[in-house]
């Protein structure tokens, strides 16, 4: 109908026209009351937001000495951090002489890389900043949903 026609037609019934797809062709209209239409795109707006995750990031701490127990329990910190959808920052931190030692940070650092292969990817590589030595992981999307499969199967 004519745009016309069916301005005339929601007057009559006392409500208004709102367009609401204008890029169609023809542009697609409704007849129904502008508040109730602020209303439901409010709502389906906060509704959007409520299921939007923020991404974090979560940082694990390591000495070059870390023992290896230590060292499995914050990588199981890392791989549930990293299913939830956030990103891993693993720190090496050198106290007083431990700076010559960065060859056994190195090597703890390549050790969770490989641990974390399956379900990250390397977001930063392994840098030094000071007496720090950091690398960031972000989660794989693909290796994620890999995992997930895998043990629903189990």
């Amino acid at each position: 109908m004519t745009p016309r026609e069916a301005h005339t037609l929601a007057v009559q019934r006392g409500k208004d026209l709102i367009e609401v797809v204008p890029n169609a062709v023809p542009p697609v209209c409704k007849i129904m009351d502008f508040g109730k239409f602020k209303y439901e795109i409010q709502k389906k707006e906060k509704l959007q937001k409520k299921h939007q995750h923020v991404s974090q990031l979560k940082e694990l701490r390591f000495h070059p000495n870390t023992d290896t127990h230590d060292f499995e329990f914050k990588t199981k910190h890392a791989i549930q951090f990293l299913e939830d959808g956030d990103k891993v920052k693993a720190t090496v931190i050198f106290k007083g002489r431990e700076v010559a030692y960065k060859e056994q940070g190195e090597e703890l650092l390549n050790r969770l890389t490989e641990r974390l292969s399956g379900i990250s990817k390397v977001d930063q590589p392994l840098k030094m900043e000071g007496r720090f030595m950091v690398i960031i992981f972000t989660p794989d999307k693909s290796g994620s949903k890999q995992k997930s499969e895998k043990t629903k199967q189990e």
